[in-house]
């Protein structure tokens, strides 16, 4: 956080933002690197002579693959790189002068390539000997490109360790006035990219861990939902998890988690039920700011990732929306968005028409239509988040 405060100054946080779309925070694997190079030992020197360099998963994936110390390819795909907070998102192209701010040497930095594109071959020591490499995505555009979600509108929200809503703009580069990142999409070969905006939410499936591993009060995550269903709702509890400050649309790194409403009525049901809840309030909370951003109401929201095994869950942030919310066939679409990306480079399959036949929808749930028990649990819930700001002083960290 010092190191995003600094680079910060009188600007603030959005002091990049209209150039890559993200706003200054630690999330973002910029700040991460920033802070290697200040504190490793001999790191500095290494980058600077050329001896270290940096990528995200798929990168150490690639290089190591194509050839590693022996002449592997050094390379990421422009949604990963969107990430990092050194592309434009205009250019798709490292900015020198934001890597001379976070005194990032610009030899550390990957080639960057479309996402759907033939990139090398597996080398020959290999179990995949001579096979072609020819898909990278980030975890949730992948995610987004196996739901065929591929037009401007079309959204999914993946439910894992934290939760991420994706809402594609198209070709338009749109910037958020509502606390969303601007990201990267897609981008197949040759043609345009295509853009997106993202809410990014940093606890949910991790809170039911905290559940299980921290508090004890459940020993495996399925008994979550078992204990939420023991009663008929919240009992007034509230629980905001902001363990590391509060994500999208928040951004607010002063926050931390806090459990609210408690009575001598509670119970450790209501505690489970409340941590579930809190996976779609927080949901609302992204797509309230996808609508007003994108002027577009969302109409259905497709769903992916572990947790939508989670029924209970899934019907409440029905509920919760006034949406329905659809879950398909291929739960782990993350895997299958790259599988297409790499099929459609290497003409496994033809265009995205026959992808979009590929979805095949497996469950459907429907919100009831309460409207006025919905917005008295949105009213609360949005009164608990702000008891959670505010709590980091300098001297507590």
């Amino acid at each position: 956080q010092p190191i995003v405060d600094r680079l910060a100054g009188d600007e603030g946080v959005e002091k990049y933002k209209d150039i890559v779309g993200l706003p200054l925070a630690t999330y973002f694997s910029g700040t991460k690197i920033a802070w290697i190079l200040e504190n490793v030992e001999g790191a500095r020197e290494r980058a600077e002579a050329g001896d270290l360099i940096f990528g995200t998963t798929d990168s150490w994936v690639l290089w190591n693959l194509t050839g590693g110390p022996e002449g592997g390819l050094h390379a990421t795909d422009v949604t990963n790189a969107s990430r990092t907070l050194f592309m434009d998102l205009k250019t798709l192209e490292w900015r020198d002068d934001i890597l001379a701010d976070f005194g990032v040497p610009r030899s550390m930095m990957p080639e960057i390539r479309s996402s759907s594109e033939v990139y090398g071959v597996a080398r020959d020591a290999s179990l995949l000997r001579e096979t072609p490499i020819a898909g990278i995505l980030g975890d949730q555009q992948a995610a987004t490109f196996g739901q065929a979600a591929f037009d401007a509108g079309e959204s999914k929200n993946t439910y894992g360790t934290g939760c991420f809503l994706i809402f594609q703009t198209g070709t338009d580069i749109v910037k958020s006035e509502n606390g969303l990142l601007t990201t990267v999409g897609y981008k197949l070969g040759d043609e345009p990219a295509h853009y997106a905006l993202e809410g990014s939410i940093a606890v949910t499936g991790s809170l039911i861990q905290w559940l299980r591993d921290q508090l004890g009060i459940i020993s495996s995550a399925p008994e979550a939902e078992e204990l939420a269903k023991k009663v008929e709702d919240n009992g007034g509890v509230y629980f905001v998890p902001a363990f590391s400050g509060l994500f999208a649309p928040y951004w607010r790194p002063d926050a931390r988690g806090t459990i609210v409403g408690l009575t001598r009525y509670s119970n450790r049901n209501h505690i489970a039920r409340a941590a579930l809840e809190a996976t779609a309030f927080q949901t609302r909370d992204v797509l309230d700011a996808v609508n007003a951003d994108s002027g577009v109401d969302l109409t259905e929201l497709k769903v992916d990732g572990g947790m939508i095994a989670n029924e209970t869950l899934m019907q409440f942030q029905a509920d919760v929306l006034g949406v329905p919310v659809v879950r398909p066939v291929v739960a782990e679409t993350t895997a299958l968005g790259a599988a297409y990306a790499a099929g459609l480079a290497v003409g496994f399959w033809n265009d995205l028409d026959e992808l979009r036949a590929n979805w095949q929808e497996d469950k459907r749930w429907t919100p009831n239509d309460d409207v006025a028990e919905r917005e008295r649990q949105l009213r609360l819930w949005k009164k608990a988040v702000t008891k959670s700001m505010d709590w980091v002083d300098d001297d507590v960290r």
